[in-house]
C-alpha cells in the first residue's frame, strides 16, 4: 500500500459563536475568535492505493487536483464558512467540522484509492486531522 500527498492553499474567514447566547457569554467561551478573523489554510489530503503497473502511480494527480478544487477550494476559498457555506448551518466553523465537510466533499468522488486522510492546517501551531467516520 502507497500514500500520496497533495497540499492545497486557500484564505477564508469564520466567526465563532452562538446566536442564542449574548455578547459577553460569546466573548467568555471563544475570546478574540468570537470577531470575524481569518486563516490562511493548507489543505492536505492523502490518498492510499496501489501502484498501477501501466503509470508507476496510486492515483491520477489531475482527477485529485479537480475534485479537490471543484468540490472544496471553489466553495471554501474567500468565503466566510458558516454563512457561505450551507452544510455549516447549526454548526461550529471549527477546523474539527471543516475536516468532515472536506472528508464528505471528496471521498465520494475519488476513483482507485482510498481517502486515507484529511489534515487541515489553520495556523503554524493548529493542524487538525481527520481520518474518516469509520477510523477507530
Amino acid at each position: 500500500m502507497q500514500f500520496l500527498t497533495k497540499s492545497f492553499h486557500f484564505c477564508a474567514a469564520h466567526q465563532y459563536g452562538h446566536k442564542n447566547w449574548s455578547e459577553e457569554k460569546n466573548n467568555q467561551v471563544f475570546g478574540d475568535d468570537a470577531k470575524v478573523h481569518g486563516h490562511n489554510y493548507t489543505l492536505e489530503v492523502t490518498v492510499k492505493g496501489k501502484i498501477t503497473h501501466e503509470t508507476g502511480f496510486i492515483v491520477d494527480l489531475n482527477h485529485l487536483k479537480k475534485i479537490v478544487k471543484e468540490s472544496v477550494i471553489s466553495v471554501m476559498d474567500h468565503s466566510q464558512i458558516e454563512k457561505d457555506i450551507p452544510w455549516f448551518a447549526g454548526k461550529q466553523p471549527s477546523s474539527e467540522n471543516m475536516v468532515v465537510f472536506i472528508w464528505e466533499m471528496i471521498e465520494p468522488k475519488l476513483k482507485n484509492v482510498k481517502l486515507h486522510r484529511v489534515r487541515l492546517i489553520e495556523t503554524p501551531t493548529i493542524k487538525t486531522d481527520y481520518y474518516g467516520p469509520d477510523y477507530c
